[in-house]
């Protein structure tokens, strides 16, 4: 019996927060996590904003508007403690 190719297998549940997130502080992480989003409406994602999407219907807009609202999940992976090159 065959395998189920990619495009048939289930895709998995997106995972949406169930209430909005904290602001974004660092301008950085919000460019970061914005840009991922915009990459993902690009490829066919739907928006999360409903009716109340922005004007020019830009995927980076709309992301930015998601990312400001509280309404993309994030995840920021622990910081990896630095190696020392002198010690060897």
């Amino acid at each position: 019996m065959e395998e189920p190719s990619p495009l048939q297998q289930e895709a998995e549940t997106p995972r949406v927060p169930s209430e909005p997130l904290a602001p974004i502080e660092s301008r950085f992480l919000f460019v970061d996590v914005a840009a991922l989003r915009a990459k993902q409406l690009r490829r066919g994602a739907r928006p999360r904003l409903g009716d109340q999407a922005p004007a020019p219907h830009k995927a980076e807009r709309v992301a930015m508007e998601e990312v400001k609202r509280g309404l993309v999940y994030y995840d920021v992976p622990i910081a990896k403690p630095a190696q020392r090159e002198a010690e060897a």
